[in-house]
């Protein structure tokens, strides 16, 4: 079957907007992933109407789902272009776009460091010796599968990469500290930048709890971290 692919493409964040748009051949069982490396290993690589164009930028570590840079907007969605699959799009075509609520650096590729930045300021990060509790094993599992993509970001109605909310990769993260934490300042520091940071700011609209592709129990994980460090339970 021909696949259409349609790409939001950009050199940098200063240049021009452009499509273009693809064609690739595939039984189906290839991803979305897969397809974009496919098309970067054409020598030379041509459009849908044989003009000459660069390689596409985009990112990707493992083809695994376990390293979220290969995050993107296909078809209007936060997704990883690692875990869709052609045969999952009836229509052939494929509409491909940077994330929105990140810098642009080029065509796929956005710079998240703003996500990164949002756990050094909250402090997320164990500063004592960690106090494991083995009824919470299973939560801290859950939380360490965080891949930092940046879809639940891209979803959410409050998160904004110039303001200071966290969204849910910041409180998904922060209960593995909350839970674990036995200094004590540190983790008073920890509670204030949370509700300041992340429970004042979130509407509860619970977009991130759909999108999120590890499939982690993201409402489970910010209640457990509200109660933490809001009602201190």
């Amino acid at each position: 079957m021909t696949y259409e692919i349609q790409i939001r493409r950009q050199n940098s964040a200063q240049d021009a907007v452009f499509w273009q748009t693809f064609c690739c051949e595939s039984d189906g069982n290839a991803s979305v992933a897969d397809a974009l490396r496919a098309l970067n290993a054409r020598t030379p690589l041509l459009d849908a109407a044989g003009t000459p164009a660069q390689p596409i930028g985009w990112e990707c570590s493992c083809l695994v789902r376990k390293c979220g840079a290969c995050a993107m907007r296909i078809n209007g969605v936060p997704r990883l272009a690692c875990s869709v699959f052609l045969r999952d799009i009836k229509s052939g075509r494929l509409l491909l776009e940077p994330l929105r609520k990140f810098p642009l650096v080029r065509d796929l590729i956005v710079d998240r460091r703003v996500m990164f930045d949002r756990l050094k300021e909250m402090q997320v990060w164990l500063d004592g010796e960690a106090d494991k509790h083995p009824r919470t094993h299973a939560a801290r599992y859950q939380s360490a599968r965080c891949l930092q993509c940046g879809c639940c970001l891209e979803i959410c109605p409050n998160f904004c990469a110039e303001q200071p909310f966290g969204g849910a990769a910041a409180a998904v993260n922060a209960f593995r500290v909350l839970d674990q934490e036995t200094n004590a300042a540190h983790k008073r520091e920890l509670m204030r930048q949370y509700r300041a940071n992340y429970y004042e700011g979130c509407g509860k609209s619970l977009a991130c709890q759909d999108i999120c592709p590890a499939g982690i129990p993201v409402e489970e994980l910010l209640v457990r971290s509200n109660a933490a460090a809001v009602w201190k339970r």
